[in-house]
């Protein structure tokens, strides 16, 4: 029979997770019973993902600004910290930022601009063009900053990040002094102990600062790699990746991730006969056209996933083969000579003009980003994402 059915994505709905639930379990039996009650079958090289939000959950992986506070502490001690290159997130920055501010005795907030990391804009950069401003070698103030453009709010959440920022510092009686540059070095002119703060630039920014002496360096990824006080931790991403809990807490990325998908894989196959693969996802990896935010504020898209998610698409573009290779045919005779094409094409498609615009990306960040826009993050419910047909092509 002919297939007329592509990838299909299905948001699986599952309980309420809780810390201490059984998150293997409660997966396994959410798949089961969606495949009993939806009708679909479960086939070999289906994939199942699962938000790292519900495994950090269930994990109990929390973590409040007394630990955070406690560890800044322990390795600046006493010392002026400049915090640099924070992304302007309430969910993803503000309540680790409390924790810093109640370990620090002063803190200078430097901030890039036009725009963070990940995109959220300070300031229009058409506006720097107007005011003859460089971002590249020019650093200001925060009185020189409001001069040029005033009090520029968020254009989605409406949040003055400058103001918003420096409130949270000052809440706890710590002086905070906000500057903007997009040069590593410059926060040594303030001081030399540096908590660096963006995420998938961190490790040059890190060796900027070692090159030019500053005296004690550490990044997000080195704070909480182990508990404080029972806290919840992340051996690997210390605060990277985690998100708010309450006005007091944050959810940290979770932990033992590659045991438990290989255990989910593993229950599957007990149960069905079938070897489905398996990863936990964050934030996709895409952008958004209007407001320019970069969704992957993340670490990665996925810490954790079975083998079989390993290496890049193996693709051809379907409209350049119709349009040249076999540009004389059509109806039947197009489609056969497409999959013999595709059913003997080369192993390495480098040089292959036909592959030529296929996504140069990783299978964990395209089949991330589609778990992350199948789910949602709000209130959907489908922390289970349930992929078929993602490895078929126009052959099979």
């Amino acid at each position: 029979m002919e297939r007329v059915v592509g990838v299909i994505s299905r948001g699986l709905r599952a309980p309420i997770i809780k810390e201490g639930d059984n998150i293997r379990d409660i997966v396994t039996e959410t798949i089961l019973k969606a495949s009993k009650l939806e009708g679909f079958a479960i086939q070999d090289r289906d994939i199942v993902g699962i938000t790292e939000s519900v495994v950090a959950r269930a994990q109990g992986n929390y973590a409040d600004i007394n630990a955070i506070s406690q560890d800044i502490k322990s390795k600046f001690e006493n010392d002026t910290i400049g915090v640099i290159f924070p992304i302007l997130s309430r969910n993803r920055f503000a309540i680790c930022l409390k924790g810093i501010a109640m370990g620090a005795r002063k803190i200078v907030l430097m901030l890039n601009y036009p725009s963070d990391e990940v995109g959220n804009h300070l300031v229009d950069i058409d506006l720097l063009d107007e005011k003859g401003v460089n971002p590249y070698t020019d650093v200001l103030n925060e009185k020189q900053f409001r001069d040029y453009f005033g009090y520029q709010k968020h254009t989605f959440t409406g949040v003055d990040y400058i103001e918003y920022y420096k409130s949270i510092v000052e809440e706890f009686g710590v002086p905070c002094e906000v500057i903007f540059s997009n040069n590593a070095k410059t926060i040594l002119e303030y001081t030399k102990s540096v908590l660096v703060c963006d995420i998938h630039s961190r490790n040059r920014t890190k060796r900027i600062l070692k090159e030019n002496r500053a005296e004690k360096i550490f990044s997000l990824d080195d704070i909480l790699t182990s508990p404080v006080n029972g806290s919840g931790f992340n051996e690997i991403y210390g605060l990277l990746g985690s998100n708010k809990a309450t006005e007091t807490s944050v959810k940290l990325f979770p932990r033992n991730c590659q045991e438990l998908v290989e255990g989910i894989q593993k229950d599957i196959k007990e149960k069905t006969g079938k070897t489905i693969e398996v990863m936990i996802y964050g934030d996709g990896a895409f952008k958004d056209p209007v407001g320019k935010i970069w969704e992957l504020a993340d670490p990665v898209v996925s810490p954790g996933y079975t083998k079989g998610l390993e290496g890049t698409p193996h693709e051809v573009k379907l409209k350049y083969l119709a349009d040249n290779d076999f540009a004389n045919l059509k109806g039947e005779e197009l489609e056969k000579a497409i999959s013999e094409y595709i059913q003997n094409r080369q192993s390495n498609l480098a040089d292959d003009m036909a592959s030529q615009g296929t996504t140069p990306r990783r299978l964990t960040d395209l089949i991330g980003s589609l778990c992350d826009l199948t789910s949602g993050s709000g209130d959907k419910g489908t922390p289970i994402v349930y992929i078929q047909n993602y490895f078929n092509n126009y052959s099979k």
